[in-house]
């Protein structure tokens, strides 16, 4: 008999969305069924929503595929030097880069099926349950000071919409300074830290966080309309490991020209992806609550706003920006 058996190991075993008895998954795994029974309740904990039929077993509302670092390799051709680290679970994949930041090669990049300790902008949790979405960051040297990385972000998210589209998702739109959205509501966030001297060098750790699929348990504890892209193409969500391959190809090729090119070469599909365009927000900062009108960004990368009558820059570290 097998001894400390995984919920991964169990969570392979659902992954085709077909009900499993107990016993057969345990004989499978070589467990007792008290030792199944277990792993799927820490699977639930998790986040999954795994459903029990008398006479039928355990299954999942619908199919998933667990991350393969030697598909996602496969589906971009494995160019490059840079390693792809593929975890079951970390604290967060931010602060795995972080704990090897001296030694990892540029363009390093790390996955992880779930985050304990996922986070987004401003320290907000980012629900991370394993098998529904794409967690992952990229780390980048530069060579100039992290002043030179305001606009960053802006890069970021234009390739986190190329990758999607690539995949076939629709209706995606860009919310300064960090926020993939669409109408439902927020699809992907991207996080920027960056470290090293005033003067240079920096290294930014890139962190992007895709909701594949989002239960309605989950969604019940956002502060914000929250989307996936289950939703998004009619309950059919692009295989996760060709869209790792894609998020992976669209990132280093986009962080590898904003290091020689800097923001101008984005600027322009940002804008055509622009929520906030034309629209009424409201600019949370130091000063209270002010009203404006989005305006697009200036060639950092700032929000331009129009309030009272004249366009104000607004730069993501001050303020946040709620549309509307």
């Amino acid at each position: 008999m097998k001894h400390g058996l995984q919920a991964s190991e169990v969570l392979r075993e659902l992954a085709p969305g077909q009900a499993v008895s107990g016993e057969a998954l345990a004989a499978r795994l070589g467990v007792t069924r008290a030792a199944v029974w277990k792993q799927v309740a820490a699977l639930r904990e998790m986040g999954l929503p795994i459903e029990a039929r008398t006479g039928a077993g355990y299954r999942l509302p619908w199919p998933t595929q667990l991350l393969d670092a030697a598909r996602i390799q496969a589906e971009w051709g494995g160019t490059g030097s840079a390693p792809v680290q593929l975890y079951w679970e970390l604290d967060s994949t931010q602060d795995e880069l972080a704990r090897h930041l001296s030694a990892a090669p540029d363009l390093t990049v790390v996955l992880a099926e779930r985050q304990t300790l996922g986070r987004g902008r401003r320290g907000r949790a980012w629900c991370s349950p394993p098998g529904l979405g794409i967690y992952l960051s990229c780390l980048k040297r530069f060579s100039g000071s992290p002043a030179a990385l305001s606009g960053l972000s802006i890069a970021v998210g234009v390739c986190v919409v190329q990758a999607l589209t690539d995949v076939g998702v629709p209706g995606l739109q860009l919310k300064w300074p960090n926020d993939v959205v669409t109408a439902g509501g927020k699809l992907a966030g991207i996080l920027i830290e960056v470290s090293g001297e005033y003067e240079g060098p920096c290294v930014a750790r890139v962190g992007v966080g895709l909701n594949v699929r989002l239960p309605l348990d989950a969604r019940a504890g956002l502060d914000q309309p929250a989307t996936d892209l289950a939703t998004l193409c009619d309950g059919a969500p692009p295989d996760r490991n060709r869209l790792a391959a894609r998020l992976i190809e669209r990132l280093r090729a986009g962080l590898l020209r904003f290091e020689h090119e800097g923001l101008a070469p984005f600027a322009k599909d940002f804008a055509r992806l622009d929520r906030l365009a034309g629209q009424p927000l409201t600019v949370y900062g130091p000063h209270g609550m002010q009203p404006g009108v989005g305006c697009g960004i200036d060639a950092r990368g700032a929000l331009r706003v129009e309030m009272g009558g004249r366009i104000t820059a607004v730069h993501s570290g001050e303020v946040s920006v709620r549309a509307g």
